[in-house]
């Protein structure tokens, strides 16, 4: 059975599990999502809750169901938080699914902007590596997002200045180079007008609503590990969440 914290009612764990799939690229549009049946006896519930997760989904608009068929995923537009990514690069080693590429823009070293120095903690020496990147797919630009690192993850991980991809994703590799772990991380979101270089780079008119990011992972001792900002378009700004309100 897959481990989920038990803050929440099992239906929305198993709800939330599956959603987490979808969103991360596992379980993509068209797929067959596990029956009530097979929910039933792999979280170890009843019928009646392994319907009510498939139901919780159906009302998130992320599955649909079929009579006399089954339950499907639905063909939607999503955007991956990190937490997706993430999750994704650690269970299968791979940051993007099929049909996803990213497009590196721009490597190497540059003096942070303040909010990127606060966030990583640079005082005296604000050079940083970033690393910036366009990812798309078969519909065009998904994301523009930067990636930050301090001087001293940039000299151990020198592929972060390589304008090639990086499989596994950049959290995983700094991760292996340098013996810190990502342990939590914390988003802050805004929505603007886009610049007109993110104007270009998602193929938006000038002056288009987007939505910012601004994603700071932290180690297993409290110290920033990477600080990443991300710009979606206005047709791929809604995220999904559920929480019980008790």
């Amino acid at each position: 059975m897959p481990h989920i914290e038990e803050a929440q009612p099992k239906y929305l764990q198993i709800a939330h599990y599956i959603r987490d799939q979808i969103l991360r690229g596992d379980l993509r549009p068209g797929d067959e999502v596990p029956s009530e049946r097979q929910l039933a006896s792999t979280w170890k519930v009843s019928r009646p809750t392994a319907a009510r997760s498939l139901e919780a989904l159906s009302h998130q608009g992320l599955v649909e169901k079929r009579q006399g068929s089954g339950t499907y995923v639905r063909s939607l537009e999503v955007n991956r938080r990190a937490r997706e990514l993430y999750g994704r690069a650690r269970q299968t080693g791979k940051i993007y699914t099929s049909g996803e590429y990213a497009i590196i823009t721009s490597t190497g070293w540059l003096d942070a902007p303040d909010h990127v120095a606060e966030a990583l903690g640079l005082t005296k020496d604000r050079r940083a590596v970033h690393r910036r990147r366009v990812t798309n797919d078969q519909s065009g630009p998904i994301t523009l997002s930067t990636s930050w690192f301090a001087p001293d993850v940039g000299e151990r991980a020198p592929k972060l200045l390589e304008p090639e991809r990086i499989q596994e994703g950049t959290l995983m590799y700094v991760e292996s180079m340098t013996g810190r772990q990502g342990s939590y991380a914390e988003d802050r979101m805004c929505a603007r007008p886009a610049t007109e270089e993110e104007s270009q780079d998602l193929q938006l008119d000038s002056g288009s609503a987007v939505l910012i990011v601004n994603h700071v992972v932290f180690d297993l001792q409290d110290r920033p590990l990477e600080f990443a900002e991300a710009t979606y378009p206005p047709h791929r700004w809604a995220f999904e969440q559920g929480y019980p309100l008790t």
